[in-house]
């Protein structure tokens, strides 16, 4: 973080601000830059780097570790593409170096960010005082603010009865920066960051067990697609264990033994180190939330649809405020909350519109209903795929893996979501946000004229397979 962003606060130091916003990363510095474009005299209190979680320890590098895997294993592939070359061989050290470069160049640039919009950003954790003010802890100074917003972000939490311990028993954090590649490990929880880190260390060579307590991986996505991405998993070598109970995490001197029971058979095994990605909890501690009388549910703040708390004038957003605890979110939150602090008029942000994505190969993309929750939501549906199979550029590609779903509103031809399993997903989702944002129906995805041969044509293939009028399946 650069030091020139930062103000040291004198002990007693009185400063008033019309916005004081707690938690530097994807939405309290996001909301700070668009508070200051609106005029309003803007603090940013930050314990650790700008950029949060997100950028730091999150999101950012291990997409960065996740791209490298993406090559690595793209060289093991290069016979098909009718290049011969030699083997490539892995430093670790350097595929862990550039994922962290890549985070704190970012960080850096956050802090320009700050200081280009001229927002205070001081340094140490910020609390609320019965006084409805801001407290950083370097001496008792305090912020005075009309408005506050908690933007504290979350951490990873594990399951009853195993510890985290940095070295043998891990969190995400750890997962990134290992000295060594493991030869073998256990991730506890198959959702986004356990299928994105099976992928990451699978692809390196290590032998990897994923294991999930619910009947499908991503319990989240759409059947079709979870189920999609576990074959791919296992024929690339994870052995992907669902509807697993884990008994029992015992750490030994070189290594980890594990317990787990699936339906009645008990299993053990034992690897060089277990990953927990059970999910997160908000950072709700210290924040003096009990002197205000502010409400808290499961780990979360409780907010209302414009993101206040029960205390007047001071706001939660992102993942403190529970899901859909993506940073996407968290920065539309942050900049609708100091719109509405400004007296603009913004709608709420819509949780159905909010794309979910996750970066291990093939990329898995969605946003709005799956084809279960149309269904259950009462909608008579037409549901159109298309398989990346049947693209050209797909096969031009060497892409061929996975599909797009898409679901419809039979009676009006309304898209009511849409899944995708295949290359580039996460970036090919977008189209489909922009359509729900719209309204868009069937025919006005089919007949939009997609540049050939991209792997977007899947889009229109699928909207049109949905009613009948594919042309290429």
């Amino acid at each position: 973080m650069g030091t020139s962003s930062l103000r040291t606060l004198e002990r007693n130091a009185m400063a008033v601000y019309d916005v004081a916003i707690i938690g530097g990363g994807p939405g309290g510095y996001s909301a700070a830059i668009r508070a200051r474009q609106l005029g309003l005299k803007t603090a940013l209190v930050e314990d650790a780097e700008l950029g949060g979680t997100c950028l730091n320890w999150g999101c950012i590098p291990t997409k960065a570790l996740l791209k490298q895997a993406e090559v690595y294993q793209l060289f093991l592939r290069a016979e098909e593409f009718g290049l011969r070359a030699d083997k490539p061989t892995v430093d670790w050290a350097a595929v862990v170096g550039r994922s962290r470069r890549v985070a704190a160049q970012l960080s850096k640039g956050v802090a320009y960010l700050m200081e280009k919009n001229q927002v205070e950003v001081f340094a140490g954790r910020g609390r609320l005082t019965p006084r409805r003010r801001v407290a950083v802890e370097d001496g008792g100074a305090e912020l005075e603010a009309a408005h506050v917003v908690l933007a504290t972000g979350s951490r990873p939490k594990s399951i009853p009865g195993v510890e985290f311990d940095g070295e043998r028993v891990i969190a995400s954090r750890e997962a990134m920066v290992v000295a060594e590649q493991p030869a073998s490990l256990a991730i506890i929880g198959a959702g986004a960051i356990g299928v994105e880190f099976a992928y990451f260390y699978r692809a390196f060579g290590s032998k990897v067990l994923l294991l999930e307590a619910l009947p499908q991986i991503l319990p989240r996505e759409d059947e079709e697609i979870a189920a999609g991405l576990a074959e791919s998993l296992t024929q690339q070598g994870i052995e992907v264990v669902p509807q697993a109970q884990v008994e029992e995490v015992k750490r030994q001197k070189r290594g980890v033994a594990l317990r787990y029971r699936v339906g009645e058979k008990e299993q053990t095994r034992r690897v060089e180190c277990v990953l927990v990605a059970t999910g997160v909890q908000g950072n709700i501690e210290g924040l003096g939330l009990e002197a205000l009388g502010i409400r808290t549910r499961d780990g979360a703040i409780v907010v209302d649809e414009r993101m206040q708390t029960s205390a007047k004038g001071i706001y939660a957003i992102g993942d403190v405020a529970g899901p859909p605890l993506l940073a996407h979110a968290a920065a539309q939150e942050g900049i609708a909350v100091v719109e509405w602090i400004a007296g603009r008029d913004r709608p709420a942000l819509d949780p159905r519109q909010v794309p979910n994505c996750i970066y291990c190969q093939p990329q898995v993309a969605s946003v709005g209903l799956s084809e279960s929750q149309a269904r259950q939501a009462g909608y008579d549906v037409k549901v159109g795929r298309f398989p990346f199979a049947a693209s050209g550029k797909g096969q031009a590609a060497g892409e061929t893996e996975g599909l797009v779903k898409l679901v419809f509103d039979a009676r009006y031809g309304e898209l009511l979501g849409g899944a995708m399993l295949g290359a580039e997903a996460t970036e090919l989702i977008a189209e489909l946000t922009l359509a729900l944002r719209l309204e868009a129906t069937y025919e006005e995805l089919l007949l939009t004229p997609h540049a050939h041969p991209t792997l977007s044509e899947a889009i229109m293939e699928a909207a049109g397979q949905a009613f009948g009028e594919a042309i290429n399946y």
